[in-house]
């Protein structure tokens, strides 16, 4: 029988793992930052991100103790991005991460259907996130699971284009 993975909320007692999770889900991705400075002020905001206090959840993904991913969850862009001009008042999934030891176990699309639950029980329409394409594996995914881009809310960060893949709940 295969490992038993669970899904459930951020407890203080796993915040440090889930701290050390995403830091080495993210660490992946140093090489395609052109200036090296923002790629270390990045993953400044994903060790803070934890204590943000515009979070609405924080779900995490066990096998026992072991923390193998997790990803957060704000109710607009204005609390999870500080940017009310992109005008998203549904749920936004952001660093979703999953250790590289766990990959290829179904993990992130655990995550992700628990998310869109989440969002069905608040009533919302639509689950949104944001990516890059240096994320390629996690695209690839969204679209399998049936998110659909939304141009019309992506914005510039450092010097990447923050794409926006949106899941309409409507449509289940």
């Amino acid at each position: 029988m295969g490992e038993v993975i669970t899904i459930g909320l951020l407890s203080e007692e796993d915040k440090e793992a889930t701290r050390n999770v995403l830091v080495a889900s993210y660490e992946q991705f140093k090489n395609s930052y052109t200036n090296i400075e923002d790629y270390y002020t990045y993953i400044g905001e994903i060790k803070e991100s934890l204590d943000n206090p515009n979070l609405d959840r924080v779900l995490v993904a066990k096998s026992g103790d072991e923390v193998l991913g997790t990803l957060q969850l704000f109710l607009s862009s204005e609390m999870a991005y500080g940017r009310p001009e992109i005008e998203i008042h549904a749920p936004i999934v952001r660093l979703l991460g999953v250790h590289p030891s766990a990959r290829g176990k179904g993990i992130a699309r655990k995550l992700l259907a628990e998310s869109i639950d989440y969002a069905k029980q608040l009533g919302a329409t639509s689950l949104y996130l944001h990516t890059t394409d240096k994320m390629s594996d996690a695209i690839r995914l969204y679209e399998g699971l049936g998110f659909q881009r939304d141009q019309e809310k992506e914005f510039l960060k450092y010097d990447f284009l923050v794409k926006c893949y949106r899941f309409d709940i409507e449509s289940i």
